[in-house]
């Protein structure tokens, strides 16, 4: 069936639920047996199993990593602000890679491209699970961050091409089971293995099979359109984009600690970064087919979730990161207890986001739950800004939840607004932009606040806070009495800074959120929207 639409269709201003056909006009609830753009129920879920797969080692690696991460750092004899590199890189590698797979989400075939990124995952962790040293160890997980990339980018825009704006809440508590039982799951597994005889490197092994049978399942469940354009990649954008964030990292991370705040280091630093970035912006305004196509923040929605979701990653990640190691530190728990202390959080982010999804698919209205989360987020991080090394479990647990709570009321709907609002042509880019703001904002919260702990740690035991992070890392089990009990005051009291740190940053993310305008959910998906935008023939699955 070929397809025509008005600029007025392909904006969604007008008419969002209306598709121009060449027989007339066919409204989008007409739309009632299953295509290959628009399933079943049943063959959605069918469809998106290997999907589902990939979802679930992508999230396990994570937090299985989070409870090991003291264990790692103490058994490689590296410093505190190698702790902070372990997360900031692949961060990093997510981050500067997230755009590049958006892109490439429009221009080729998404299951092959979901399909690779799973495989850098499997060389990633065969690399660190036989890691000989620290060097070798932030190299692979340079090497999965760019599979944490794919993943991040192209799971959203593959559930968006097969799955309506307005159907989306239907299955996410299929992801939300998923996602509950990788980070539930994660961190008491990646303790028990840390605490067993098989140690911290099986944590990062275990996931191998369980991407390998991804990849099986992916080829044989998940059919996709195969669009192919002949276009040149912009890969000088890229590099320019990668080389900006990355020297933000390395001042955010060594400011405050290797050198002040205002120096000529940081002058230095920070005006490399904006000149790189500068330089990006007038090569992607140039290039045909840019990373980030810079007229999508023409569009108001797509503008201010950006914003709000870059804010949200600095105030969230930025703190909750270093929680694992307060619980091991500052509390004197195991890895293991310390993963089953993480629940809270956890149940807070699956409950929230599995009732708000179905919600709204019910009614239809999504951004009462975005200002409710973007409420409870400052609250969340307040409460926790007031803690040290003695508060009780019920009390930080309350805490936890309240800020998982609203986490997940925030992350996937921003999303949401975002791909609700941009035309089915550009929605690889605009969900990489959201989820590449996202994690650029997590990763300088993670390297500033690392560098903020670190310096506040070294102050408090007497050192010198420039000499390289605060040093090791502490083992618990090595210190005297006296030295343990004021080793671990300063990790208490410093992780509670990073948190009243980041209530402000939170702030602004709900101020962000408050102006973006609620616009009704589209009930067509991606690919029945871009059929229509181009005027063509569906294309054929492969």
């Amino acid at each position: 069936m070929t397809t025509t639409s008005s600029p007025e269709d392909v904006s969604g201003e007008v008419s969002d639920n209306d598709i121009t056909t060449t027989g007339g006009t066919l409204t989008a609830e007409t739309i009632t047996e299953p295509t290959e753009a628009a399933l079943a129920p049943r063959q959605t879920v069918q469809a998106i199993s290997g999907l589902m797969m990939g979802m679930l080692v992508a999230v396990l690696a994570g937090t299985v990593v989070s409870t090991a991460l003291p264990r790692i750092i103490s058994e490689l004899e590296a410093s505190q602000s190698v702790y902070t590199w372990v997360v900031t890189v692949e961060l990093l590698a997510m981050t500067a890679t997230v755009p590049l797979w958006g892109k490439l989400a429009d221009l080729y075939n998404n299951k092959l491209l979901v399909q690779l990124s799973l495989a850098f995952f499997v060389v990633g962790s065969l690399v660190a699970g036989f890691t000989p040293n620290v060097e070798l160890f932030l190299a692979s997980r340079v090497v999965q961050g760019i599979s944490a990339g794919g993943l991040t980018a192209l799971v959203q825009i593959v559930m968006a091409a097969i799955i309506p704006p307005r159907e989306l809440g239907r299955y996410s508590g299929i992801f939300g089971a998923i996602f509950a039982s990788a980070t539930v799951g994660g961190p008491l597994l990646g303790g028990f293995l840390v605490d067993s005889p098989l140690g911290w490197r099986a944590c990062f092994l275990i996931g191998v099979p369980f991407c390998l049978a991804a990849i099986i399942l992916l080829h044989r469940t998940l059919k996709l359109p195969t669009i192919r354009r002949d276009v040149k990649i912009d890969w000088w954008g890229a590099l320019l984009i990668t080389t900006g964030v990355s020297v933000i990292l390395v001042w955010s991370t060594f400011a405050g600690n290797k050198f002040d705040w205002v120096s000529g280091w940081s002058l230095a630093l920070v005006a490399v970064a904006l000149v790189a970035l500068a330089i990006a912006v007038v090569v992607e305004a140039r290039h045909p087919e840019p990373i980030i196509p810079l007229d999508l923040f023409r569009n108001r929605t797509l503008t201010l979730s950006v914003v709000a979701s870059m804010l949200v990653g600095l105030a969230m990640f930025g703190g909750s990161v270093f929680l694992s190691q307060y619980f091991q530190i500052a509390q004197g728990h195991s890895p293991t207890k310390a993963g089953l202390m993480s629940l809270p959080m956890i149940f807070g982010m699956l409950v929230s986001s599995t009732i708000a999804g179905g919600l709204i698919t019910k009614y239809g209205k999504w951004k009462i739950y975005l200002v409710a989360g973007g409420v409870l987020l400052p609250v969340g991080l307040g409460l926790l800004g007031t803690i040290d090394a003695h508060t009780g479990t019920v009390r930080i647990s309350l805490f936890m939840a309240v800020l998982g709570v609203g986490v997940g009321l925030v992350m996937q709907n921003l999303v949401l607004a975002a791909q609700n609002d941009v035309p089915a042509r550009e929605l690889g880019a605009a969900t990489s932009v959201v989820s590449f703001f996202r994690s650029m904002g997590g990763t300088i919260g993670v390297s500033a606040l690392g560098a903020v702990l670190a310096n506040r740690v070294a102050t408090s035991l007497g050192m010198d806070g420039s000499s390289g992070g605060g040093g090791a890392v502490p083992d618990l089990k090595t210190l005297s009495p006296e030295v343990k009990v004021a080793v671990q005051e300063a990790y208490g009291n410093a992780t509670a800074d990073l948190f009243v740190i980041s209530v402000p940053i939170a702030v602004l993310a709900l101020v962000a959120i408050l102006f973006i305008k609620e616009k009704s959910l589209l009930t067509t998906t991606a690919a029945e929207r871009r059929a229509a935008e181009e005027g063509a023939d569906k294309p054929v699955p492969r």
